[in-house]
Protein backbone atom coordinates (compact mmCIF):
# COMPACT_ATOMS: atom_id res chain seq x y z
CA UNK A 1 0.00 0.00 0.00
CA UNK A 2 1.44 3.60 -0.62
CA UNK A 3 1.99 6.04 1.73
CA UNK A 4 0.21 8.86 1.99
CA UNK A 5 3.38 10.71 2.04
CA UNK A 6 4.97 10.46 -1.06
CA UNK A 7 8.59 12.89 -2.18
CA UNK A 8 10.52 13.39 -5.08
CA UNK A 9 14.10 14.29 -4.57
CA UNK A 10 15.55 15.57 -7.62
CA UNK A 11 18.86 17.36 -8.81
CA UNK A 12 18.92 20.40 -11.14
CA UNK A 13 21.62 20.64 -13.43
CA UNK A 14 22.95 17.44 -14.17
CA UNK A 15 25.61 17.72 -17.41
CA UNK A 16 27.00 21.09 -16.45
CA UNK A 17 29.83 19.64 -15.07
CA UNK A 18 31.49 16.51 -14.02
CA UNK A 19 31.63 17.57 -10.43
CA UNK A 20 27.52 17.67 -10.50
CA UNK A 21 27.33 14.27 -12.87
CA UNK A 22 29.14 12.62 -9.59
CA UNK A 23 27.48 13.84 -6.91
CA UNK A 24 23.92 13.20 -8.85
CA UNK A 25 24.98 9.74 -9.60
CA UNK A 26 26.15 9.65 -6.05
CA UNK A 27 23.01 10.87 -4.73
CA UNK A 28 21.33 8.49 -6.42
CA UNK A 29 23.07 5.14 -6.09
CA UNK A 30 23.56 5.49 -2.50
CA UNK A 31 21.52 8.29 -0.91
CA UNK A 32 17.66 9.46 -1.10
CA UNK A 33 17.95 11.45 -4.90
CA UNK A 34 14.96 9.70 -7.30
CA UNK A 35 15.48 12.33 -10.42
CA UNK A 36 17.35 14.13 -12.56
CA UNK A 37 17.32 17.27 -15.04
CA UNK A 38 19.72 16.82 -17.92
CA UNK A 39 20.75 19.93 -19.71
CA UNK A 40 20.99 19.22 -22.65
CA UNK A 41 23.32 21.51 -24.25
CA UNK A 42 25.85 21.59 -21.17
CA UNK A 43 29.11 20.90 -21.61
CA UNK A 44 29.32 17.09 -19.80
CA UNK A 45 25.55 16.37 -21.19
CA UNK A 46 26.98 13.61 -22.88
CA UNK A 47 28.63 12.05 -19.89
CA UNK A 48 25.66 12.27 -17.78
CA UNK A 49 23.38 10.52 -20.49
CA UNK A 50 25.88 7.42 -19.99
CA UNK A 51 25.53 7.72 -16.32
CA UNK A 52 21.71 7.84 -16.77
CA UNK A 53 22.24 4.61 -19.07
CA UNK A 54 23.93 3.01 -16.51
CA UNK A 55 21.37 3.72 -13.86
CA UNK A 56 18.34 3.29 -15.08
CA UNK A 57 16.21 4.01 -11.70
CA UNK A 58 16.90 7.42 -12.24
CA UNK A 59 14.27 9.43 -13.46
CA UNK A 60 15.50 12.23 -16.04
CA UNK A 61 14.29 14.94 -17.47
CA UNK A 62 14.68 18.11 -19.11
CA UNK A 63 16.07 21.30 -17.44
CA UNK A 64 14.64 23.95 -20.07
CA UNK A 65 17.39 26.74 -20.21
CA UNK A 66 16.93 29.90 -21.77
CA UNK A 67 19.49 32.00 -19.21
CA UNK A 68 23.01 31.02 -18.38
CA UNK A 69 23.38 28.37 -20.92
CA UNK A 70 23.98 27.84 -24.97
CA UNK A 71 21.22 27.11 -27.29
CA UNK A 72 20.38 24.33 -28.77
CA UNK A 73 18.22 25.74 -31.92
CA UNK A 74 21.24 27.03 -35.00
CA UNK A 75 19.37 30.59 -35.70
CA UNK A 76 19.21 32.03 -31.83
CA UNK A 77 21.68 34.29 -32.30
CA UNK A 78 20.27 35.82 -35.80
CA UNK A 79 17.20 36.05 -33.98
CA UNK A 80 18.36 37.52 -30.94
CA UNK A 81 17.89 34.99 -28.66
CA UNK A 82 21.34 34.74 -27.74
CA UNK A 83 24.05 37.44 -27.61
CA UNK A 84 26.92 37.87 -30.19
CA UNK A 85 29.15 35.82 -28.06
CA UNK A 86 26.42 32.47 -28.87
CA UNK A 87 25.09 32.27 -25.76
CA UNK A 88 22.28 33.27 -23.86
CA UNK A 89 21.87 36.26 -21.56
CA UNK A 90 22.58 35.10 -17.96
CA UNK A 91 20.46 37.75 -16.07
CA UNK A 92 17.32 36.08 -15.31
CA UNK A 93 14.97 39.08 -15.11
CA UNK A 94 15.68 41.26 -18.09
CA UNK A 95 15.82 38.30 -20.48
CA UNK A 96 12.11 37.22 -18.95
CA UNK A 97 11.17 40.57 -20.09
CA UNK A 98 12.76 40.65 -23.40
CA UNK A 99 11.02 37.07 -23.99
CA UNK A 100 7.33 38.71 -22.94
CA UNK A 101 7.57 42.25 -24.46
CA UNK A 102 9.78 41.33 -27.89
CA UNK A 103 7.30 39.96 -30.54
CA UNK A 104 10.41 38.35 -32.50
CA UNK A 105 11.13 36.54 -29.90
CA UNK A 106 8.15 34.63 -29.60
CA UNK A 107 8.77 31.97 -32.60
CA UNK A 108 12.47 31.44 -31.40
CA UNK A 109 11.82 30.99 -28.07
CA UNK A 110 9.07 27.85 -29.14
CA UNK A 111 12.09 26.94 -31.96
CA UNK A 112 14.55 26.89 -28.93
CA UNK A 113 12.43 24.68 -26.78
CA UNK A 114 11.78 22.34 -29.26
CA UNK A 115 15.16 21.86 -29.95
CA UNK A 116 15.79 21.23 -26.56
CA UNK A 117 13.62 18.54 -26.54
CA UNK A 118 14.75 16.90 -29.89
CA UNK A 119 18.31 17.00 -28.24
CA UNK A 120 16.63 14.67 -25.33
CA UNK A 121 14.64 12.60 -27.12
CA UNK A 122 17.43 11.86 -28.92
CA UNK A 123 19.40 10.70 -26.16
CA UNK A 124 16.71 7.84 -26.09
CA UNK A 125 16.26 8.10 -22.41
CA UNK A 126 12.51 8.02 -21.09
CA UNK A 127 11.37 11.88 -20.65
CA UNK A 128 10.89 11.62 -17.15
CA UNK A 129 9.54 15.50 -16.81
CA UNK A 130 10.15 19.05 -17.70
CA UNK A 131 11.50 21.84 -15.53
CA UNK A 132 13.43 24.82 -16.09
CA UNK A 133 16.68 26.27 -15.23
CA UNK A 134 15.85 29.29 -13.04
CA UNK A 135 12.37 28.58 -13.26
CA UNK A 136 12.20 29.62 -16.45
CA UNK A 137 9.77 27.08 -17.63
CA UNK A 138 6.86 28.83 -15.58
CA UNK A 139 7.77 32.35 -17.99
CA UNK A 140 4.12 33.16 -19.89
CA UNK A 141 5.71 32.29 -23.32
CA UNK A 142 7.21 29.25 -21.97
CA UNK A 143 3.75 27.88 -20.58
CA UNK A 144 2.18 28.31 -24.09
CA UNK A 145 5.36 26.36 -25.62
CA UNK A 146 4.96 23.91 -23.29
CA UNK A 147 1.32 23.31 -24.21
CA UNK A 148 2.04 23.70 -27.37
CA UNK A 149 4.15 20.90 -27.56
CA UNK A 150 3.51 18.72 -25.04
CA UNK A 151 1.53 15.40 -26.87
CA UNK A 152 4.33 15.50 -29.49
CA UNK A 153 7.04 15.15 -27.00
CA UNK A 154 5.26 13.47 -24.42
CA UNK A 155 5.34 15.58 -21.63
CA UNK A 156 3.72 13.90 -18.40
CA UNK A 157 5.30 15.98 -16.12
CA UNK A 158 6.35 19.57 -15.38
CA UNK A 159 7.45 21.31 -12.10
CA UNK A 160 5.55 23.83 -10.38
CA UNK A 161 7.49 25.83 -8.12
CA UNK A 162 5.03 26.52 -5.13
CA UNK A 163 7.07 26.54 -2.15
CA UNK A 164 5.72 26.39 0.92
CA UNK A 165 6.25 30.17 2.72
CA UNK A 166 5.61 29.55 6.20
CA UNK A 167 7.10 26.55 6.99
CA UNK A 168 10.49 28.02 5.44
CA UNK A 169 10.18 31.21 7.70
CA UNK A 170 9.41 29.55 10.47
CA UNK A 171 13.42 27.47 9.74
CA UNK A 172 14.81 30.78 8.13
CA UNK A 173 13.47 33.96 8.82
CA UNK A 174 16.12 35.88 6.79
CA UNK A 175 15.00 37.63 3.66
CA UNK A 176 11.04 37.51 4.72
CA UNK A 177 9.82 40.25 2.14
CA UNK A 178 11.98 38.86 -0.62
CA UNK A 179 10.46 35.24 -0.56
CA UNK A 180 7.06 36.39 0.11
CA UNK A 181 7.42 38.29 -2.94
CA UNK A 182 9.22 35.30 -4.79
CA UNK A 183 7.04 33.17 -3.24
CA UNK A 184 3.55 34.71 -4.73
CA UNK A 185 4.91 35.98 -7.72
CA UNK A 186 5.98 32.01 -8.91
CA UNK A 187 2.66 30.69 -7.12
CA UNK A 188 0.71 32.57 -9.54
CA UNK A 189 2.88 31.40 -12.43
CA UNK A 190 2.57 27.54 -11.63
CA UNK A 191 -1.13 28.19 -11.58
CA UNK A 192 -1.47 29.55 -14.81
CA UNK A 193 0.73 26.75 -16.00
CA UNK A 194 -1.49 24.13 -14.38
CA UNK A 195 -4.41 25.14 -15.70
CA UNK A 196 -2.64 25.20 -19.33
CA UNK A 197 -1.24 21.92 -19.03
CA UNK A 198 -3.18 19.69 -16.43
CA UNK A 199 -6.00 19.26 -19.60
CA UNK A 200 -3.33 17.93 -21.73
CA UNK A 201 -3.14 15.39 -18.73
CA UNK A 202 0.17 16.56 -17.11
CA UNK A 203 1.20 15.74 -13.69
CA UNK A 204 2.55 18.14 -10.94
CA UNK A 205 3.54 17.94 -7.03
CA UNK A 206 0.86 19.04 -4.39
CA UNK A 207 4.24 21.07 -3.51
CA UNK A 208 8.00 21.99 -4.27
CA UNK A 209 10.85 22.31 -1.24
CA UNK A 210 14.21 24.06 -1.85
CA UNK A 211 13.34 27.29 -3.16
CA UNK A 212 13.64 29.48 -0.38
CA UNK A 213 17.08 27.39 0.53
CA UNK A 214 18.47 26.82 -3.46
CA UNK A 215 22.04 25.93 -2.57
CA UNK A 216 21.59 24.87 0.75
CA UNK A 217 19.64 22.51 0.97
CA UNK A 218 21.73 20.64 3.72
CA UNK A 219 20.98 18.04 6.56
CA UNK A 220 19.52 20.51 9.03
CA UNK A 221 17.10 22.08 6.23
CA UNK A 222 16.27 18.81 4.75
CA UNK A 223 15.71 17.47 8.47
CA UNK A 224 12.70 20.52 9.43
CA UNK A 225 11.24 19.85 6.05
CA UNK A 226 10.97 15.99 6.49
CA UNK A 227 9.85 16.65 9.83
CA UNK A 228 6.77 19.02 8.70
CA UNK A 229 5.77 17.20 5.10
CA UNK A 230 2.47 16.79 5.10
CA UNK A 231 0.35 14.00 3.39
CA UNK A 232 0.42 14.24 -0.60
CA UNK A 233 3.12 14.11 -3.19
CA UNK A 234 5.99 17.01 -2.63
CA UNK A 235 8.87 17.53 -4.91
CA UNK A 236 12.40 18.71 -3.28
CA UNK A 237 14.94 20.25 -5.69
CA UNK A 238 18.48 20.68 -4.92
CA UNK A 239 21.86 21.10 -6.40
CA UNK A 240 24.40 18.50 -5.30
CA UNK A 241 27.38 17.76 -6.56
CA UNK A 242 30.77 16.39 -4.84
CA UNK A 243 32.74 20.14 -5.66
CA UNK A 244 32.41 23.57 -7.30
CA UNK A 245 33.90 24.35 -10.60
CA UNK A 246 34.89 28.17 -11.08
CA UNK A 247 32.00 28.61 -12.97
CA UNK A 248 29.66 26.92 -10.38
CA UNK A 249 31.01 29.78 -8.27
CA UNK A 250 30.53 32.46 -10.50
CA UNK A 251 26.76 31.65 -11.30
CA UNK A 252 25.68 30.54 -8.27
CA UNK A 253 27.81 32.21 -5.58
CA UNK A 254 27.03 31.09 -2.18
CA UNK A 255 25.55 28.47 -3.35
CA UNK A 256 26.94 24.71 -0.56
CA UNK A 257 26.64 21.78 -3.21
CA UNK A 258 28.76 19.35 -1.67
CA UNK A 259 27.06 19.71 2.01
CA UNK A 260 23.45 19.24 -0.19
CA UNK A 261 24.92 16.01 -1.43
CA UNK A 262 26.54 14.79 2.48
CA UNK A 263 22.69 15.88 2.99
CA UNK A 264 20.92 13.58 0.61
CA UNK A 265 23.42 10.79 1.46
CA UNK A 266 22.68 11.15 4.97
CA UNK A 267 21.92 8.10 7.05
CA UNK A 268 20.09 9.92 9.96
CA UNK A 269 17.84 11.46 6.70
CA UNK A 270 17.31 8.31 5.44
CA UNK A 271 16.13 6.77 8.54
CA UNK A 272 13.93 9.77 9.19
CA UNK A 273 12.59 9.12 5.49
CA UNK A 274 11.54 5.58 7.30
CA UNK A 275 9.85 7.04 10.55
CA UNK A 276 7.76 9.32 8.91
CA UNK A 277 6.81 6.70 6.21
CA UNK A 278 7.81 8.49 3.41
CA UNK A 279 7.97 7.10 0.05
CA UNK A 280 10.57 8.20 -2.33
CA UNK A 281 9.45 7.98 -5.55
CA UNK A 282 9.73 9.02 -9.56
CA UNK A 283 7.94 11.75 -11.61
CA UNK A 284 6.78 9.19 -13.83
CA UNK A 285 5.57 6.89 -10.68
CA UNK A 286 2.55 9.41 -10.92
CA UNK A 287 1.44 8.74 -14.38
CA UNK A 288 3.31 5.17 -15.75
Amino acid sequence: MSSARRLIVNGDDFGLAREVNRGIVRAHRDGILTTTSLMVMSPFAGEAVQLARENPRLGVGLHLVLVQGIPASPDARTTGLATASGGFRESAIPAALRYFFDPKLHRAVLREVRAQLERFRDTGLPLDHVDGHLNVHLHPMLQATLAQLAPEFGIRAVRLTRDPIAPNLRYDSHHRVRKALEGVVLRLLSRITEKRLAPLGVVFADRTLGLHQSGACDESYLTHALGELPDGVSELYCHPAESQTPEMRRLMPGYRPADELAALLSPRIRGLIGERGIDLIRWSDLYA
